[in-house]
Parts: C-alpha cells; structure tokens; sequence
C-alpha cells in the first residue's frame, strides 16, 4: 500500500487556508468603505463650520458675547456625529430589525416629553428637549426610527406588501407626525409623508394603493384647511412664496424670501467675500445660521460658491443611490433608499424657499444649518449607508 502523501496535503491545506484568508480580507466590511461619501459629508460639515461663525459673528460681537459660540457648539456636535458615524458603521445593519420597535417607541417617548411641561418653547415651537443641560430635537431622532421601522416592515413582507401592510405602515408614520405636527413643526411633518411615499414605492407597494394614497392625502390637506388645523401664519408661508413680488406683504410672511432672494443675489458670480456680506452681518436674513444659511453661502462666495455646495449635494445624493442599488437585500435598499430620500427633500426645500421657487418650511440644510442634533443625526445616516455598503457581499 502507498504511504499517504502528509507532505501533500499539509500544502494543500496551506494553500487553502491562505485562498480563504485572501478571500476574507477581499470582503471584509473595512475595505469597503466610501471615502467620496464620508469626504463629502465632511466637506459639508466644515462649510458649515465657517459659515455659521460668518453669519452670527457680528450680532455675537455687538452682543458682547464670544464669536466662537454657536459655532463652538456646532464643533462638539460634529465631534459627537463623527463617533455616531462610527458606531453605525460598525455593526451589522440587519440587526436593526430586531431593535425596530425599540427605537421607534424611544422616539415616540421623546416626542410625547416634547410637547409637555418639559419641553422647551423658542419662537412660538416647542420642539427641544433638555436633557443633562444638553439641547436636543426628538424630530430629528424619529426620522431615524421611523425609517428603520418602515424598512424592517417592508423587507418581513419580502418586497410583496397587501394593504394591511400599508394600514400598518401609515400607522407608524402617522402617529410621530401627528407629534410632530402639534409642536407645531409644518416642516418636519411633510418629511414624514415624503419619507412613507419613498419607502412604499422602493418597498413595492402597489400603483393602485399608491395613488390612492395621493387621493387620500389631497383629501387629508383640504380638510385641515377646512378645519384650521394648519395655523395662519403656516398658511401663510406656504402660499406667501406666490407672492413674493407683492409690496404690500413686504413685512409680512414674504420678508424672509425677499431678504434671501437679495442677499444672495448681492453675492453675484464670486461671492463678496468672506465675512463681507452686508446682508449677512446686519442680520437682514431672520434665522441666517439654521434654515436661511444658504443665504450666506449665496452672498459671501457667490455662485461658484453655492454650485460648489449643491455639486457636495449631488455627490452624496449619487452615492447613496449606488449603495441603494448594490445592498445585498431589501433591507439594506430601503434604509438607503430613504436615507437620500430624506436628504433631497430637505436640501432642495430648503435651498428653493431661499431662492423662492419654495415656501418657506422651517427645513434645515443637512450637514450645513446650526442645530447639533441635526447634524448628528446626518452623521449617523451617513454611518447606515456606509454599513449597507460595507457589507453589500
């Protein structure tokens, strides 16, 4: 009998031991990172950085309060997005679904603290919470939660959702932007219905249930109009937009627009320069460090300024969608799917009502506006996609 070949096969287990190990470092998740995504997130944030500190360092000064201030705390909420990305990118996305219902009765929680005693009211919305000294948005948190709920609702149906399905859906949509709604947040709430529109038709919803959910919502907007459940002055802002050239509403709902529309029209081609815009440093634009913060971008670097933004938009936009079509399962679809959902909705309802093709919403610019809880939660949406894409093998 021939003696058995040890030499032999201790090579060949050699051999695959070293293909299998190739194999694994090929498709391990940290070689599939998205370093145009994460440079263009962070390109952002650093714009954002510079011009939150433009636009509040003169009303700062003349307050006799340190320039550094916003801006100070809009650097301790990118640090903390930046460990949030992290921890997002970390785990296995589809662990998520078994934590669905946590996070979204958390935010339900959160929402409901909100709209109590323990809410905090600025400028007639009550929509922050504090908690150990620290600001926070619930709204934000929920998009998170009811984008992983709606996902991980689609994806048990396996891309084939009936109309229970769809009632159940519109359920966990309808109660957080029923809160929402009250804070009163006109907003926010239409995210909601553009985030449930996005994940029903990625998730495969039916054409007849989706246009009659159309139907349902022209029907649901008449009626709160009949009703007066939306308030006068958000009326206003949603229809004032039409008007803008309307001198007799110069100080009314359209002051806003008018100053924007000027501003960024002053900044022309080039832009007049950093910490230069008149509009800017006198305050002219209300709110030009959270939802007019294009505004500044539009005056102090011009157009190529804000075409050098909007193409960050668009990159993040395109990369998204990629990782969308190349995750390995419904799931991961759907959480990128409504990621740059909600992310096209916000920057151009937000870049439209500053150059008033839009009404004016109360929309922050993602990555750009003041507002630590948004920009953590931007951080943390881009971590998810990055998970998708990491583990799309």
């Amino acid at each position: 009998m021939e003696a058995p070949a040890y030499g032999q096969d201790r090579t060949d287990r050699i051999l695959r031991e070293r293909v299998q190990s190739r194999w694994a470092a090929a498709y391990a998740p940290t070689r599939h990172l998205d370093p145009v995504l994460v440079t263009a997130a962070l390109i952002l944030s650093a714009i954002g950085m510079v011009v939150i500190y433009s636009a509040r360092y003169q009303a700062l000064t003349v307050q006799e309060l340190p320039p550094t201030t916003f801006v100070g705390r809009q650097l301790i909420a990118l640090l903390v997005g930046l460990v949030a990305l992290g921890v997002a990118a970390a785990f296995d996305y589809r662990h998520l679904r078994g934590y669905a219902a946590v996070l979204y009765l958390g935010s339900l929680a959160l929402l409901v603290l909100t709209l109590t005693p323990l809410g905090t009211e600025i400028n007639g919305s009550q929509r922050w919470l504090i908690i150990a000294g620290v600001q926070i948005q619930p709204s934000e948190l929920a998009k998170v939660a009811v984008l992983v709920s709606l996902a991980a609702l689609l994806h048990e149906r396996k891309g084939e959702p009936g109309l229970p399905t769809v009632g159940i859906g519109l359920a966990l949509v309808g109660v957080p932007m029923a809160l929402v709604f009250l804070q009163p947040d006109l907003g926010t709430s239409i995210v909601f219905v553009w985030l449930a529109a996005v994940i029903f038709l990625v998730g495969g919803v039916k054409a007849r249930y989706l246009i009659g959910l159309v139907v349902a919502g022209i029907a649901g907007f008449v009626a709160s109009l009949r009703l007066e459940l939306i308030q006068s002055y958000q009326l206003q802002r949603l229809t004032g937009f039409l008007d803008a050239g309307d001198p007799s509403l110069a100080q009314g709902p359209v002051f806003q627009t008018r100053q924007s529309l000027i501003a960024i029209g002053s900044g022309q081609f080039m832009g007049k320069g950093l910490f230069e815009g008149t509009q800017t440093s006198l305050s002219y634009v209300p709110e030009n460090h959270t939802d007019f913060i294009f505004t500044v971008v539009g005056e102090e670097f011009g157009f190529v300024g804000a075409a050098i933004v909007l193409a960050l938009f668009l990159v993040i936009i395109w990369r998204g969608l990629r990782i969308a079509v190349l995750s390995k399962d419904l799931f991961g679809t759907l959480i990128a799917a409504g990621i740059v959902g909600i992310f096209t909705l916000q920057v151009f309802l937000n870049v439209g009502m500053t150059v008033g093709i839009m009404p004016v919403t109360g929309i922050p610019l993602p990555f750009v506006s003041y507002g630590g809880t948004s920009l953590i939660v931007w951080l943390a949406m881009v971590g998810l996609l990055l998970n998708v894409h990491m583990r799309r093998f």
